[in-house]
């Protein structure tokens, strides 16, 4: 598992790469907050898998992803990315400081 910094995914997302951004907690928490582009996977829900394969589309497990969570004192981008690579994805990222250290570095947050 690669670890990416919030430059790092800025430039990503300014480059328009092709990858899939996952928020990895909650539905709710999903709504209240998510970085722009980004699609819900929640990693403690039963259909976690599923819902990643269906999102990642044709490329399947060759698509790049990237996992966020709430932030640095979270897990569940971490815990994610390792089940997501379990599960033979190759090219697999989490961004560690999540949603609070891309918002304190004044990127945009949807509502």
């Amino acid at each position: 598992m690669n670890i990416l910094t919030r430059n790092e995914l800025k430039n990503m997302q300014d480059n328009r790469e092709d990858f899939l951004l996952l928020n990895v907690l909650s539905e709710d928490a999903f709504r209240k907050a998510h970085i722009p582009g980004s699609q819900n996977a929640p990693v403690s829900g039963s259909e976690f898998l599923q819902k990643v394969a269906t999102l990642a589309g044709p490329q399947g497990k060759d698509r790049p992803i990237v996992t966020y969570c709430a932030g640095f004192h979270c897990n569940a981008s971490k815990e994610a990315a390792n089940r997501l690579a379990a599960a033979g994805y190759s090219q697999v990222s989490a961004f560690e400081g999540g949603l609070e250290d891309w918002a304190n570095a004044g990127y945009s947050i949807e509502p």
